[in-house]
């Protein structure tokens, strides 16, 4: 698959074939030209690329767990830039973190939409993540829809009997 990204002047080129990549890296250094339809030689880099640099929210994370430990729980999945809380909106007063941190990375393989820190089942979410069920852990379908999943599974039934006194 080809994609061009006029404005950036970058061409993107996915190879099914992570070892050909390599092989074409490796060969070319990493340089190659371009010839424009006008005859002009353009020099340009070829390099291979991740997943990108992500703005990652994670939820349902105690206060307890430090920064420090977040980001050694995310470091397997790329290189952790930097990790903020999120606050609420300045149109309060003063700026008053709402339990959600936003971690920067360098993605280099997808986060799973659930993972557990220092014992604590957290959210994880971001722009370009891949659907996965929590429940099966299957992708392409969500909880909602799994079809591994017990329907009325979770619902309380109350029985209520009559006794006579």
């Amino acid at each position: 698959m080809i994609q061009i990204d006029g404005p950036r002047r970058h061409v993107y080129i996915n190879f099914r074939d992570a070892q050909r990549m390599q092989e074409i890296l490796t060969s070319t250094k990493g340089q190659g030209e371009y010839r424009h339809t006008d005859g002009e030689i353009s020099k340009v880099r070829i390099e291979a690329v991740g997943l990108g640099m992500q703005r990652v929210r994670i939820a349902n994370l105690s206060a307890k767990v430090t920064d420090r430990v977040l980001k050694m729980a995310l470091g397997k999945y790329g290189e952790v830039r930097d990790v903020q809380e999120e606050t609420w909106s300045r149109a309060y007063r003063y700026p008053v973190p709402n339990g959600i941190r936003i971690a920067i990375l360098t993605l280099v393989r997808h986060i799973p939409s659930h993972i557990l820190v220092a014992g604590y089942g957290t959210l994880i979410s971001y722009e370009g993540q891949s659907t996965r069920c929590y429940g099966c852990k299957e992708t392409k379908h969500m909880y909602q829809v799994c079809p591994h999943r017990k329907r009325g599974e979770g619902i309380r039934q109350v029985v209520y009997k009559d006794f006579m006194c």
